[in-house]
């Protein structure tokens, strides 16, 4: 077998990524590349190859198939690992098939109202001062109390949340103990939550899970502490970043903002363009070749990692005509923003009602939103694993 190519560190995935997902798809859509923490791996940009490769399970998500040096991704204690995210069927199948019992749409929608309520509380607060950072203030609280309240997670514990997700998202250089020590209190917590529910169960869905049987079948401890952890994660991480790539999306294309406030009913549509147009996963979950597979004519030898690019994805003109264009009219099904196979998103309703809700509620209060910084300034998450900005500035 040919020595694969030397990895490309891709500067240009932080600084510029659609404009260096664009290139990818016309000269390299299944390229080696360096990954996050210096090792290699392969990145897939074409919205055909990465919707196939998703659901093809000659990709593994468990660790247990990388080849020595390749990306494996968070190195977490495996009572944090033991998740969805890092399990092929069987284990998967099974785990899952008891986190559907428990997190029913039922419940999800049990959350309108509450979430609703949150949207407009936060609004309330800075709508006396005419300009406001809506990451910090609105896009980063809401889903926080969200995925807090379906957890059953004190309201004192929020600001530790916040605090955590941001250590693990993007790590500051200045303290590489940070993760580390985020990792060993997250631990204590969901250890020291989980025997409190299971002592005295709630209304929430942990309690719920600690309860969920299948054929007699029910979750490990490592299996509800990891679960645990990769709600709160993927509940807080996805959210925040949506919420304010959408906001400023509308503000970049104002005519389409004020589509928008013209006809409120758009928006559940609205909503699905938002993600196609500007996801906040960057990647999927890497995978694992279990053996040499051929994608986009690119043999990738087993063992190595592979990236599956849904942001390059929900930018592909043989998919979406006129990608760099936000539409609200757009018939954006079949984007890729919340994955597809057997690991799309189990949490997908739940970030639909956060975004629909959030996005609403924002559009009826402030009708003359907008940016408060020159677009310049902008900030954007130093991270290859979320697209977020750093903080949304704006004025109304």
């Amino acid at each position: 077998m040919a020595t694969p190519a030397k990895p490309d560190h891709l500067d240009g995935l932080m600084t510029d990524p659609y404009g260096t997902y664009a290139q990818l798809r016309r000269t390299a859509p299944v390229r080696r590349i360096t990954g996050p923490d210096g090792t290699p791996a392969w990145l897939v940009t074409r919205y055909a190859d990465v919707r196939a490769a998703l659901a093809d399970q000659r990709f593994s998500v468990d660790k247990r198939h990388a080849s020595p040096g390749s990306y494996r991704g968070f190195s977490l204690p495996p009572a944090l690992d033991a998740n969805m995210l890092n399990m092929d069927p069987p284990d998967h199948t099974r785990i899952r098939r008891l986190v559907v019992k428990a997190f029913t749409k039922q419940r999800v929608e049990s959350l309108r109202a509450p979430v609703r309520r949150t949207a407009d509380e936060l609004l309330d607060a800075v709508e006396g001062a005419g300009r406001a950072d809506l990451v910090a203030a609105y896009a980063a609280p809401l889903p926080i109390t969200t995925i807090c309240d379906l957890l059953g997670v004190p309201a004192d514990h929020r600001r530790d949340f916040t605090d955590w997700t941001d250590a693990l998202i993007a790590p500051d250089p200045a303290k590489p103990d940070r993760a580390k020590e985020t990792v060993v209190a997250m631990l204590g917590f969901y250890t020291a939550l989980i025997a409190e529910k299971r002592e005295r169960p709630g209304e929430d869905l942990l309690s719920d899970l600690i309860a969920a049987r299948d054929d007699g079948d029910r979750l490990g401890e490592d299996e509800l502490t990891s679960l645990a952890f990769l709600l709160h994660f993927a509940g807080y991480e996805n959210a925040v970043q949506l919420i304010g790539n959408a906001v400023l999306a509308l503000l970049r294309h104002p005519d389409q903002l004020a589509a928008l406030r013209a006809d409120p009913a758009r928006l559940p549509g609205a909503v699905e363009e938002f993600m196609r147009y500007d996801t906040s996963a960057v990647f999927s979950i890497r995978r694992f070749a279990r053996e040499d597979v051929t994608i986009g004519g690119v043999t990738v030898p087993a063992g190595e990692t592979v990236f599956l690019g849904l942001g390059s994805a929900g930018r592909d003109p043989d998919r979406f005509p006129e990608p760099e264009r936000l539409d609200l009219t757009r018939d954006a099904s079949g984007h890729l923003a919340l994955g597809h196979g057997i690991h799309h998103c189990v949490g997908a309703p739940l970030a639909r009602l956060e975004l629909t809700t959030a996005i609403g509620a924002l559009v009826e209060r402030f009708p003359d939103l907008a940016l408060g910084v020159p677009e310049s300034e902008l900030r954007w998450r130093p991270s290859m694993r979320a697209r977020g900005l750093l903080a949304l500035p704006v004025v109304f």
